[in-house]
């Protein structure tokens, strides 16, 4: 395999919603909410009108755009043995991903994601991880991992306890280590963490522009840039309306945006690129290749409804 995924194994579920339902359920727009209350979340659903129910989870989303652009991958994720958790295996096996895990009946169900887009297409996020959560190192198969070029990890699985373990076990056994820094409350949530991940153990480190800023504390871009330089790792940017950015050693590559698109939801932009990204890294692209290659993948998701093209 070219690249193997270890994610959360979510099934989104994509419902239209006013600025109001945002406000009266107390988030924050733009953001991931982790839901601990099975009730709390399915009371939220109840008046809700389902647009569209899909695999999805940030690596799973990754993994499955490296397939569509012809590479052979694989993915790690727990889901239950109950309704949505056939549903996500079949979504996987479908887009050619080979799916590295026996489902069986769990205490909790499988993980859901409620992604609310309101008018302006910005998506806000409701999850109940379900048994996603508790990965531990038993699901993860060394040997599988071996057979893996590189291994593509998201800062959402990253949790004390079990899913720590099953990290460190696949980053012991991967040739190369890829991870996205997932979300800013992720971030905020296990810096110190993560800043050792990002430092001492992994290759690639895809972040956005709040994320990056807020693991090293930086008051501006130009401590982000030292930063990078420093690593001696690759690391990715995304800056919205600036299009994105790759730090390796002194080689500083930036590229634009696309223009005049038809921007219908934003789920799914980050884990796109970081396909298109890593499709090109993977195939021995250059730099500024890799880069217009993830502002491909991410232009086109964005122009329909849904995180998978």
């Amino acid at each position: 395999m070219k690249i193997l995924g270890i994610g959360n194994a979510i099934v989104d579920v994509i419902c239209k919603v006013d600025e109001k339902f945002v406000e009266k359920n107390n988030l924050t727009k733009g953001t991931m909410k982790l839901i601990f209350d099975d009730k709390e979340f399915h009371s939220m659903m109840t008046d809700l009108k389902i647009e569209k129910t899909i695999s999805g989870g940030s690596v799973a989303n990754s993994i499955v755009g490296l397939s569509q652009l012809g590479n052979e991958v694989g993915f790690i994720g727990k889901i239950s043995d109950d309704d949505l958790g056939a549903k996500y295996e079949n979504g996987l096996k479908s887009e050619n991903v080979q799916y590295f895990y026996l489902k069986k009946k769990e205490e909790l169900p499988t993980g859901t994601c409620l992604i609310l887009v309101t008018p302006d297409s910005e998506r806000t996020m409701c999850t109940f991880l379900g048994t996603a959560g508790k990965i531990n190192e038993n699901d993860v198969d060394a040997n599988i991992i071996k057979q893996s070029e590189m291994i593509f990890l998201e800062g959402y699985l990253w949790d004390e306890g079990e899913p720590k373990k099953a990290f460190e076990k696949a980053i012991n056994n991967a040739k190369k280590v890829a991870m996205s820094l997932s979300d800013q409350f992720c971030v905020d949530r296990h810096k110190s963490h993560f800043l050792d991940l990002v430092e001492n153990k992994l290759d690639i480190t895809f972040a956005n522009e709040q994320e990056i800023m807020s693991l090293i504390d930086a008051k501006d871009f130009k401590e982000v840039i030292n930063f990078g330089k420093n690593l001696k790792k690759l690391l990715v940017i995304t800056r919205g309306e600036k299009g994105a950015i790759s730090i390796s050693n002194d080689e500083i590559t930036e590229n634009g945006i696309e223009k005049n698109l038809q921007i219908k939801d934003l789920t799914g932009a980050g884990d796109l690129f970081a396909a298109g990204y890593l499709h090109g890294y993977l195939n021995n692209l250059s730099p500024l290749e890799c880069l217009n290659k993830g502002k491909e993948m991410s232009a086109k998701v964005i122009q329909q409804i849904g995180a998978r093209l």
